[in-house]
């Protein structure tokens, strides 16, 4: 029977064409490499500090822009957020793995999770303070802001 024949030739091709797609699928879901995630991560933290120095070179200028300074503030909060997100089991110090981070973020993750918090709770202040064109205000809370940071490289992050 031909119509038979090529009924089965369609619905092989088709299975195997819904097999790739769905291997495919699951491939595009699934967890990313500790390379890749390393990579977000130091971005993420390039990015904040990027700001930081911005900021931090308006407060120096003697006439601030504003608007310069709370696009970096809010930089800064908005990229904090996500950033505790981004070491994930898997993603620290192991053989092949290039990274600053410390064990102790995974050993002594309850103290890394609240330093993270607190980042955001202070760059969250930032913007606000910010948003008030209060230079010695904006000087002070990056100055706080900064040392959450300084805390956390100290007990988190090898130096180079």
């Amino acid at each position: 029977m031909p119509g038979l024949a090529t009924f089965k030739s369609f619905s092989l091709g088709a299975f195997v064409l819904s097999a790739t797609v769905l291997t495919g699928s699951i491939a595009a879901n699934a967890a990313p490499t500790a390379d890749a995630v390393i990579a977000t991560r130091v971005a993420g933290f390039k990015k904040m500090g990027g700001a930081m120095k911005a900021l931090g070179d308006q407060l120096k200028s003697g006439a601030p822009a504003k608007a310069t300074m709370v696009a970096a503030a809010q930089t800064i909060a908005t990229t904090a957020r996500g950033q505790g997100k981004l070491f994930p089991a898997g993603s620290g110090p192991a053989p092949g793995v290039k990274t600053d981070a410390l064990p102790n973020i995974w050993t002594d993750r309850a103290t890394f999770d609240a330093q993270m918090a607190k980042l955001v709770v202070e760059a969250d202040k930032l913007v606000a303070v910010t948003n008030s064109g209060d230079a010695a205000a904006i000087g002070a809370q990056a100055k706080a802001t900064g040392a959450v940071c300084g805390g956390c490289h100290r007990k988190f992050r090898a130096e180079d």
